[in-house]
């Protein structure tokens, strides 16, 4: 079926036909979602690169719903891509808290610089320009093209793939199938709207052409869709066998001493890379021997952790770190993991 599907590039674009975009278009033009970071459809108002790349940074692996606080924090904090390159690193760093997947809030730093630095402040206008800026992937920059520039760039997503994968009734499991969803939304690209166009989709995605129960009664694309009607409709895009995930456990030192607790800062390079933590010693695959006070469980994209927390005296605070207020914690912008196991901590205190 992958083949056929492959071969079939051309006349499936035919078949589809000139009024995809028109269709998807109109329907968008009713039903866009109002998102802070969005210009909506047919305002006039043209579109700020800085909040476009933002929110698409914060999107990556992330709700809309999880985003649209911290997009709103960021931006009221750091209006400008110059106000974000001149931030402190350890400002920004506590204001991702939260958001996970660290590595983006460190790459969201240095390409705010590198604009500033290499582009006077501008970010380029281009996916080939885009690309070459740290942290920006094709994805991003296919993305930012498209809805900041008008560029007519080929934007996939999640929900992307999944319009895509259904309409054309392409079977081939992901990841490979990436290349034949590129090939066949392609061609149905608009040069007048094409920011407007990924956006539909990906609101298509996201509200009717969903992983479970899609609604395809209402949706704009219906009349042509392949797999509308199909009862195994939820299987596309076909995914790969999911791998077990390993399991590894840690500790974190609880230290106290007036009021405060004891934090480091983890190292650059690395799983929370520059965050504020709980000291502790390293993750494995071996259970602690310790006497654990509290633990918590906690899910990351290789690998699920285990993280006890046990009791040291102050005397044991490394020369690296700082004494914390415990009833200001909310401000040291901990990870989601040290939170979760702070919190438990303190709610066994009372």
């Amino acid at each position: 079926m992958s083949v056929q599907t492959s071969r079939r590039d051309d006349d499936d674009a035919a078949e589809v036909g000139e009024d995809f975009a028109g269709r998807l278009l109109s329907w968008y033009d009713r039903a866009a979602r109002v998102l802070p970071w969005r210009i909506a459809p047919n305002s006039g108002l043209t579109p700020d690169p800085y909040r476009i790349w933002l929110a698409e940074v914060m999107l990556q692996q992330t709700t809309v719903a999880a985003v649209a606080s911290y997009f709103a924090r960021f931006t009221e904090r750091w209006p400008t891509v110059a106000d974000l390159a001149a931030a402190d690193d350890a400002d920004v760093m506590a204001a991702w808290a939260g958001l996970g997947y660290y590595a983006r809030a460190r790459n969201l730093l240095a390409c705010a610089r590198a604009v500033v630095r290499n582009h006077d402040g501008f970010f380029p206008d281009n996916e080939v320009a885009l690309r070459t800026l740290p942290g920006i992937g094709d994805y991003t920059a296919a993305s930012v093209a498209a809805i900041a520039f008008g560029r007519a760039a080929v934007v996939v997503d999640a929900n992307i793939e999944r319009v895509i994968a259904r309409h054309r009734l392409i079977e081939t499991p992901l990841p490979i199938a990436k290349r034949e969803i590129r090939a066949a939304l392609a061609p149905l690209v608009p040069t007048d709207r094409p920011g407007d166009f990924a956006q539909a989709l990906m609101d298509l995605g996201a509200g009717i052409c969903t992983p479970r129960c899609p609604a395809c009664a209402i949706c704009p694309l219906m009349t042509d869709c392949r797999a509308r009607g199909l009862p195994d409709i939820e299987r596309l895009p076909v995914k790969p066998p999911k791998k077990a995930k390993p399991h590894r456990h840690g500790v974190a030192h609880w230290i106290e001493e007036d009021g405060r607790i004891w934090l480091i800062r983890r190292p650059d390079k690395g799983m929370l890379g520059g965050m504020r933590a709980l000291p502790g010693g390293d993750w494995s695959d071996a259970r602690p021997a310790e006497s654990i006070i509290v633990s918590v469980d906690h899910g990351f994209t290789h690998f699920d952790l285990t993280l006890a927390l046990v009791r040291r005296e102050a005397t044991d605070a490394a020369a690296e770190g700082e004494w914390w207020p415990i009833s200001d914690l909310d401000a040291a912008g901990l990870p989601t993991l040290y939170r979760k196991l702070t919190d438990k901590m303190l709610e066994r205190d009372g």
